[in-house]
């Protein structure tokens, strides 16, 4: 579970606990150098969500409860993901995995915790990556795409406004792969309040952060949260399905397409009454993840 320092003022409006995980995945290429973007089993958007929670504590209780309750459910007790060996649902809540009635009840304790939670995102259209890496191939034949890049890409564009104003901020970001990168992430967003500090006088709007080691979501309970937003968002992306994201939308501050094309502004960014339902299934954004 979160291990959330339990001092004064840990809750008051100088902190800010962030929650980071991503969906689809930043592949361009197979093992061959071949392309497979927007095949089967690898995605055409690549999305990285960040959940800021007010209270933790709060929200990380609800989901250990909803999880301990269904677990002693015996309507669930033969269901395969609810056995330890598949290690899904047993273990926490993953909403690829979940089952749609499970799934369900988790939507609906985030929507009685909108208050608590606010979600921000950034989405890549990997036809544009494919696109540059290209292009860089061309340029420079012994150019190797590397997959950390186009994370660490969007990882600079999700947090550079968010960890400059005179706040402490708790980062907490998913593990993905067997490499340690927690240092990476920590040179990325010190690297982000340095530039901003280069723009202003006053230091003092500098808050501090906290990167903490990559993260089980078994063992992070919020970042579970952030999987749920995220599968909403990405469900929307691949499928046009809105129902998820509209119940969600409440509690959604951003929404940034990197490469989405809207006159001679680069990049789309939707937040509160702005919104993208029925834009996507218009324009053809949609892709086959």
């Amino acid at each position: 579970m979160d291990h959330q320092p339990n001092l004064p003022g840990v809750l008051s409006s100088t902190s800010r606990f962030y929650y980071v995980d991503e969906s689809g995945d930043p592949v361009l290429f197979n093992a061959k150098g071949k392309i497979i973007v927007g095949n089967g089993g690898c995605s055409r958007h690549f999305l990285m969500g960040l959940l800021s929670v007010f209270n933790p504590q709060s929200l990380e209780q609800e989901l250990v409860a909803l999880h301990q309750a269904l677990l002693a459910n015996p309507k669930f007790a033969s269901i395969p993901s609810f056995q330890a060996a598949r290690g899904k649902t047993f273990f926490g809540f993953h909403a690829k995995d979940d089952l749609p009635e499970v799934r369900k009840m988790v939507f609906e304790l985030l929507v009685r915790n909108a208050s608590n939670f606010r979600f921000f995102a950034v989405v890549k259209d990997k036809i544009q990556a494919l696109s540059y890496a290209l292009q860089q191939k061309q340029v420079y034949p012994r150019y190797r795409y590397n997959e950390n890049q186009l994370y660490d890409h969007l990882v600079y564009r999700l947090f550079e406004t968010r960890v400059v104003k005179s706040r402490r901020h708790d980062v907490y970001f998913a593990r993905r792969g067997p490499a340690d990168r927690t240092e990476a992430l920590r040179r990325a967003l010190a690297n982000i309040q340095t530039r901003f500090g280069q723009s202003v006088k006053d230091n003092r709007l500098l808050g501090t952060i906290r990167v903490m080691p990559p993260a089980n979501p078994f063992t992070c309970i919020n970042l579970q949260a952030v999987d749920y937003c995220l599968w909403a968002l990405q469900r929307f992306y691949a499928r046009g399905e809105e129902e998820y994201l509209r119940m969600l939308w409440p509690s959604v501050s951003m929404v940034h397409e990197i490469d989405s094309k809207t006159g001679k502004k680069r990049g789309e960014t939707y937040a509160k009454e702005k919104h993208p339902f029925g834009v996507l299934s218009a324009t053809g954004n949609i892709g086959s993840d």
